[in-house]
């Protein structure tokens, strides 16, 4: 079952989960190896032309120290699809911005996360630990 996102893009079918997922393919740090996630899409900036994700688990999620270590391969959001895109990792102020208007947009999804992954009740005044926002842009085309 937690796999199934991933068959889903797989197979072309990305744009069956809209705009709120994103498959990311990177290089692993250890192996050069190809690993893929699917992660919730926290916002989608099309003024800036970025998509950003959250790492509920911090700096302990591989997909983030992968990117730390080395470069994204390929995003997917609904029907687009970037090859090697750039991506960021957000500075504090600017990752609590993005978790306050996400939980103002989406309350409810935001107390079931916040409960399963231990996340503070309230981002715009408690510590967010090791959270960790990376936002994704085209790269070369």
């Amino acid at each position: 079952m937690v796999r199934a996102p991933l068959w889903i893009y797989h197979r072309d079918l990305g744009f069956l989960l809209g705009k709120r997922f994103l498959y990311l393919a990177h290089q692993g740090r250890l192996s050069g190896l190809r690993r893929e996630t699917v992660l919730e899409v926290v916002r989608l900036d099309h003024e800036a032309g970025e998509v950003i994700v959250f790492s509920g688990w911090g700096n302990r999620a591989d997909w983030v120290k992968n990117l730390r270590a080395g470069r994204a391969l390929e995003v997917r959001i609904g029907h687009l699809r970037l090859l090697e895109p750039e991506h960021r990792f957000l500075p504090d102020e600017e990752r609590r911005a993005v978790l306050v208007a996400y939980k103002e947009a989406h309350p409810l999804a935001w107390s079931t996360i916040a409960r399963l992954l231990g996340l503070p009740k309230d981002p715009k005044n408690d510590d967010l630990g090791d959270m960790r926002a990376v936002a994704f842009r085209p790269g070369r085309f």
